[in-house]
Protein backbone atom coordinates (compact mmCIF):
# COMPACT_ATOMS: atom_id res chain seq x y z
CA UNK A 1 0.00 0.00 0.00
CA UNK A 2 1.32 3.49 -0.99
CA UNK A 3 1.32 6.37 1.01
CA UNK A 4 1.61 10.30 0.81
CA UNK A 5 3.78 12.96 2.83
CA UNK A 6 1.67 16.38 3.17
CA UNK A 7 2.38 19.55 4.23
CA UNK A 8 -0.75 21.92 5.88
CA UNK A 9 -0.49 25.66 6.34
CA UNK A 10 -2.16 28.49 7.50
CA UNK A 11 -1.45 31.17 4.97
CA UNK A 12 2.25 31.53 2.78
CA UNK A 13 5.10 31.27 4.66
CA UNK A 14 2.69 30.51 8.08
CA UNK A 15 2.68 27.53 10.87
CA UNK A 16 3.68 24.46 9.30
CA UNK A 17 2.51 20.72 9.78
CA UNK A 18 3.90 17.40 7.92
CA UNK A 19 1.76 14.31 7.76
CA UNK A 20 1.31 10.93 6.09
CA UNK A 21 -1.53 9.19 5.04
CA UNK A 22 -2.82 6.60 2.54
CA UNK A 23 -5.96 8.57 1.49
CA UNK A 24 -4.38 12.21 1.03
CA UNK A 25 -7.64 13.76 -0.02
CA UNK A 26 -9.85 12.06 2.96
CA UNK A 27 -6.81 13.86 5.43
CA UNK A 28 -6.91 16.96 3.85
CA UNK A 29 -10.68 17.03 3.96
CA UNK A 30 -10.33 16.14 7.44
CA UNK A 31 -7.90 18.87 8.25
CA UNK A 32 -9.94 21.47 6.17
CA UNK A 33 -13.27 20.80 8.23
CA UNK A 34 -11.40 20.86 11.81
CA UNK A 35 -12.07 17.13 12.10
CA UNK A 36 -8.40 16.05 13.23
CA UNK A 37 -8.23 17.08 16.35
CA UNK A 38 -4.82 19.24 17.67
CA UNK A 39 -1.84 21.05 16.28
CA UNK A 40 -3.86 21.54 12.94
CA UNK A 41 -7.00 22.15 14.14
CA UNK A 42 -5.35 25.02 16.96
CA UNK A 43 -3.38 26.44 14.60
CA UNK A 44 -6.46 26.51 11.95
CA UNK A 45 -4.18 24.55 9.36
CA UNK A 46 -6.11 24.02 6.58
CA UNK A 47 -4.44 25.11 3.23
CA UNK A 48 -2.56 22.06 1.64
CA UNK A 49 0.64 23.27 -0.02
CA UNK A 50 2.85 20.23 -0.68
CA UNK A 51 2.34 16.49 -1.19
CA UNK A 52 4.19 13.44 -2.30
CA UNK A 53 3.44 9.80 -3.14
CA UNK A 54 5.51 6.72 -2.25
CA UNK A 55 4.82 3.31 -3.97
CA UNK A 56 5.44 1.94 -0.01
CA UNK A 57 3.91 3.67 3.22
CA UNK A 58 6.76 2.58 5.09
CA UNK A 59 8.70 4.94 2.48
CA UNK A 60 6.45 7.32 2.97
CA UNK A 61 6.87 7.50 6.85
CA UNK A 62 10.47 7.66 6.49
CA UNK A 63 10.42 10.72 4.79
CA UNK A 64 7.95 12.47 7.20
CA UNK A 65 10.53 11.52 10.07
CA UNK A 66 12.90 13.05 8.10
CA UNK A 67 11.34 16.35 6.76
CA UNK A 68 10.15 16.60 10.68
CA UNK A 69 13.83 17.50 11.30
CA UNK A 70 14.83 19.41 8.82
CA UNK A 71 15.13 23.25 9.33
CA UNK A 72 12.21 25.01 8.66
CA UNK A 73 14.30 27.45 5.65
CA UNK A 74 14.15 23.42 3.93
CA UNK A 75 10.84 23.03 4.60
CA UNK A 76 9.91 26.28 2.96
CA UNK A 77 12.23 25.70 -0.30
CA UNK A 78 10.34 22.26 -0.68
CA UNK A 79 7.17 24.20 -0.73
CA UNK A 80 8.56 27.12 -3.14
CA UNK A 81 10.14 24.22 -5.09
CA UNK A 82 6.28 22.54 -5.65
CA UNK A 83 4.14 25.24 -4.90
CA UNK A 84 5.76 28.60 -5.17
CA UNK A 85 2.40 31.08 -4.22
CA UNK A 86 1.67 28.41 -1.69
CA UNK A 87 -1.77 28.08 -3.16
CA UNK A 88 -3.80 25.40 -1.34
CA UNK A 89 -3.54 22.38 -4.28
CA UNK A 90 -6.89 20.09 -2.12
CA UNK A 91 -8.95 21.25 -5.23
CA UNK A 92 -6.40 19.77 -7.91
CA UNK A 93 -6.73 16.34 -6.01
CA UNK A 94 -8.71 13.84 -7.89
Amino acid sequence: MGGWVYIMTNRKDGTLYIGVTADLSMRAYQHREGLVRGFTKRYGLKRLVYYEFFPDIRDALQREKTMKHWPRAWKARLINGFNPDWNDLYETLA
